[in-house]
């Protein structure tokens, strides 16, 4: 079993240097990191293997969402960030949905930016898809490479 049954993905082509992607994937999460109307705001980045990831979302009308708990596995500057709701921070285990896989790869004059959500089963992606993974990944990559873009300008 590869793992990747149970992926939902997102992917674009960026014109903006891997650096520029990595500081807007960094530096300025609560600008993309959900489909607007909502805002996110990180709670804590730990950019680290076993470093804290936190984020918490907020709704035009007062809803909350979690907060979305969990570490990083992976980090390889301006290449790969692996993160997964499995654990909180201190390897505490909790009821897990999904892993995180964040990929930066050089393409051309720009940089190629996938998303994906790998899943434990095909329940859980069935249920992501059933949330709304498309289009919310879809804005969310969106916000994302028109917020590298304008950077990439302005540098």
């Amino acid at each position: 079993m590869s793992g990747t049954e149970h992926e939902l993905s997102v992917t674009c082509h960026i014109a903006a240097s891997r650096a520029i992607c990595w500081t807007v994937w960094t530096d300025m999460k609560d600008a993309w990191f959900c489909p607007r109307p909502w805002r996110a705001e990180v709670i804590e980045q730990d950019l680290r293997p076993g470093g804290r990831s936190a984020v918490q979302m907020f709704g035009p009308d007062g809803e909350e969402t979690g907060p979305m708990e969990g570490v990083f596995l992976e980090v390889v500057p301006h290449a790969l960030v692996v993160t997964t709701d499995a654990y909180a921070a201190g390897w505490v285990p909790q009821t897990p949905f999904m892993t995180a896989i964040w990929r930066f790869e050089e393409e051309g004059a720009g940089t190629r930016f996938t998303a994906t959500a790998r899943h434990w089963d095909a329940e859980t992606r069935a249920r992501h898809e059933e949330m709304g993974f498309h289009p919310g990944w879809d804005q969310m990559m969106a916000q994302f490479k028109a917020l590298c873009e304008t950077c990439a300008a302005r540098a």
